[in-house]
């Protein structure tokens, strides 16, 4: 199905989701991550990141919950 919507008018709220390198992130937060190499963050429209969670899937859900429609991010 392709059709167009104005998010604005929905109330919808885009919230982008992108993997993160844990080799990437500052010390303080790889050594409570421990053993994984990547995880994903969760970032508002301004580019505000929200959260940062294990999973792919835990970041939809998580966006899902509180409302917002989450956009996976290359």
């Amino acid at each position: 199905m392709n059709s167009q919507r104005d998010i604005k008018t929905t109330g919808e709220r885009i919230v982008y989701v992108k993997p993160v390198a844990v080799a990437d992130l500052p010390a303080e937060l790889r050594d409570q991550i421990g053993d994984v190499a990547m995880i994903y963050a969760v970032h508002a429209e301004n580019g505000e990141q929200l959260a940062l969670v294990a999973s792919r899937g835990l970041a939809f859900a998580l966006a899902r919950q509180h409302d917002m429609v989450p956009v996976t991010v290359h």
